[in-house]
């Protein structure tokens, strides 16, 4: 499988097995769920201070953005791409370019 196969693969597999169980045709994140996919999968100190499973109420206001109080895989998607950005950020600024120059907007 292509690497970018299997990055998607993985995001779709990993909300997957953590998402509630609970017979509902929409699979989401509660607060719990959340806690421990931010603690098991994310190792990072860069990335786990971004959404940090420390402050959970504040990772969900975040995630959130239809304030339901669980992450759908939409919501969870954004995450990943917060996540990706700030990983990217990192990469890319260590490279000795200028500062802001081609920065994306959100």
């Amino acid at each position: 499988m292509a690497r970018l196969e299997q990055v998607i693969t993985n995001i779709v597999e990993i909300f997957l097995e953590y998402a509630d169980d609970d017979d509902k045709k929409i699979k989401q994140l509660n607060k719990d769920e959340l806690k421990r996919v931010l603690e098991k999968e994310i190792q990072s100190p860069e990335l786990r201070d971004k959404i940090s499973a420390n402050d959970i109420e504040e990772a969900m206001e975040i995630i959130d953005k239809n304030h339901d109080g669980e992450v759908n895989f939409k919501e969870f998607c954004r995450c990943v791409c917060v996540l990706a950005k700030t990983y990217y950020q990192k990469r890319t600024s260590s490279k000795g370019g200028k500062k802001g120059k081609g920065k994306e907007e959100d």
